[in-house]
């Protein structure tokens, strides 16, 4: 969200005398993540912009580090066959305690994909809740947000509501709304919750009786087709003799009406 998440270092070229090279990406940019939790998202109507949205199971990744100088939370989702951009479904929140300011990143924008499932909420929730752990009294450094989305009204309001429920302030500098920023006065005086019926947290044990109760539910399934198809097997036996009954009196039939005929043309 912030233009700015990831603290960059910049170093001098002495030799070249050029000055200042490219920033540094931060050591924790790329920290792969070291928790793993699995979601369930709810199975929702159709919606007309984002189509069908059928009951789905991704994966939560976290990875989180402290420093005298520096914290930080990254918050992924992996989507099972899926292979997405590296800053899609990707949160950051970096909790300077030098300047007691909070960041949230990264500086794209949070995107995430299934969009319109309530993923949005649930990170920047997770985030929150754990900045305000022990960093409730930090400011929170606002900024601009992508204008990506602002070419697709549903999306940006979709966006702006997620935003402004989790305690954010949406501004706009200008009239065709186009530049939004976002801010808030503290960590304090932002929302941890998210919508719980659209995104459920399963925790292992409850993954595993998930698990049971489908193998069960599939042996059940199994049992009752085998009789299905040992029922099918014995109407097509009784089919076949039924058929091999009526041939034979169509025959016999046949044979007494020739019978008859010769019988009374004689």
């Amino acid at each position: 969200m912030s233009e700015n998440p990831a603290p960059q270092a910049q170093t001098a070229d002495a030799e070249t005398g050029t000055g200042e090279t490219p920033a540094a990406a931060h050591p924790w940019s790329d920290l792969p993540a070291e928790q793993f939790s699995l979601l369930r998202l709810a199975p929702l109507p159709v919606d007309r912009e984002t189509g069908p949205r059928p009951l789905r199971f991704v994966q939560l990744g976290r990875v989180e580090r402290h420093a005298r100088d520096m914290s930080l939370l990254r918050l992924t989702i992996q989507v099972p066959g899926q292979r997405l951009h590296r800053q899609t479904n990707l949160l950051e929140v970096w909790a300077d305690h030098q300047r007691k300011e909070v960041r949230f990143g990264p500086d794209k924008g949070l995107s995430v994909e299934p969009a319109n499932r309530g993923l949005g909420r649930f990170l920047m929730a997770q985030g929150i809740a754990w900045a305000r752990k022990q960093y409730a009294h930090y400011q929170v450094e606002g900024g601009a947000l992508p204008t990506k989305d602002n070419f697709n009204e549903a999306a940006r309001a979709r966006r702006d509501h997620a935003l402004k429920a989790q305690g954010f302030t949406i501004e706009y500098s200008d009239p065709l709304q186009l530049k939004p920023f976002y801010s808030a006065p503290r960590i304090s005086s932002l929302h941890g919750d998210w919508h719980a019926e659209k995104v459920q947290i399963v925790e292992l044990l409850d993954a595993a009786a998930m698990l049971q109760q489908a193998d069960q539910t599939l042996q059940e399934q199994d049992v009752k087709l085998r009789k299905l198809e040992d029922r099918l097997e014995r109407l097509k036996r009784e089919d076949s003799g039924l058929r091999f009954t009526i041939t034979c009196l169509v025959a016999f039939s046949l044979f007494q009406a020739g019978l008859l005929i010769w019988i009374a043309t004689r």
